[in-house]
């Protein structure tokens, strides 16, 4: 193991490929100790792709991707595991079981990784829903909760182990604006009180500006990093003819003419 530093996560030449259809290549950047990271682009430039090797899903086709200084890449068994367990992830929709209300989905990864005592996982269970506002919804199936309260709750799925670092995949999808920027609220919050490092794939980019610490920006015909950085410095100061478009939501039917080059503020 790597002596700890203030990088939670550090991804080092990564290529994610489906078979021989390369996504992205040779991504390298890291996640600080305690900061709100969003990675962010265009539609099918590898947003969700990336997340999903960072959590484990899918081994790199080149490159790394250590987790607090493990590589989840080549990890097995209980090595594997015990970096998993660092880790909650909150899926696009959700991903609550409808057959269970939300106080059981709650409680089940403390089933299904711990040997707490039956009362102590009721107590985390519903300790974890008090955090995100739901404790008066915990008898509730998922079929009966907005789509804003099935976001809540799958947050409170995913802090149950308490994780150092939660991986959300397009949190305000599907969302009113207002129901998108108490998520926000709600993200922030839990940064603040609980230290927990997050990593948030999104195109919002009011949710962007104002939760994000950090940004890299994946753009798909280069298949890499265009910028990184502050995204309101980004966006008020990026020379990058395509950053700037994104984050002005500027149309353009031409083909640009931006140097692959990575910018960084």
């Amino acid at each position: 193991m790597i002596a700890p530093t203030d990088n939670l996560i550090e991804v080092k030449n990564l290529t994610c490929a489906y078979g021989d259809l390369v996504i992205t290549k040779d991504l390298t950047f890291e996640v600080r100790r305690g900061e709100i990271f969003v990675i962010l682009g265009g539609s099918g430039c590898g947003k969700s792709t990336v997340l999903k090797h960072m959590i484990g899903l899918y081994p790199p086709a080149q490159g790394q991707i250590l987790i607090d200084g493990d590589d989840i890449g080549v990890a097995h068994g209980k090595a594997r595991l015990d970096i998993i367990r660092r880790i909650g992830v909150m899926y696009q929709m959700g991903a609550l079981f409808g057959s269970m209300t939300l106080f059981e989905n709650v409680r089940l990864p403390l089933e299904e990784f711990t040997s707490m005592p039956g009362e102590a996982m009721d107590y985390v269970a519903r300790m974890k829903l008090s955090l995100v506002g739901l404790e008066g919804s915990a008898d509730k199936m998922p079929s009966e909760l907005s789509g804003g309260m099935l976001k809540r709750g799958a947050i409170a799925r995913a802090m149950a182990l308490d994780p150092k670092i939660l991986f959300l995949d397009e949190p305000s999808a599907g969302l009113d604006p207002i129901t998108s920027a108490e998520l926000d609220e709600l993200i922030r919050s839990l940064s603040r009180s609980l230290g927990v490092t997050f990593v948030i794939v999104t195109h919002e980019l009011q949710s962007i500006f104002s939760i994000a610490d950090r940004i890299i920006m994946l753009d798909k015909s280069t298949k890499g990093i265009i910028a990184e950085g502050d995204p309101r410095k980004l966006r008020d100061e990026s020379d990058n003819p395509l950053v700037r478009r994104f984050f002005h939501r500027e149309f353009s039917d031409k083909t640009s003419n931006a140097a692959p080059v990575t910018e960084t503020i």
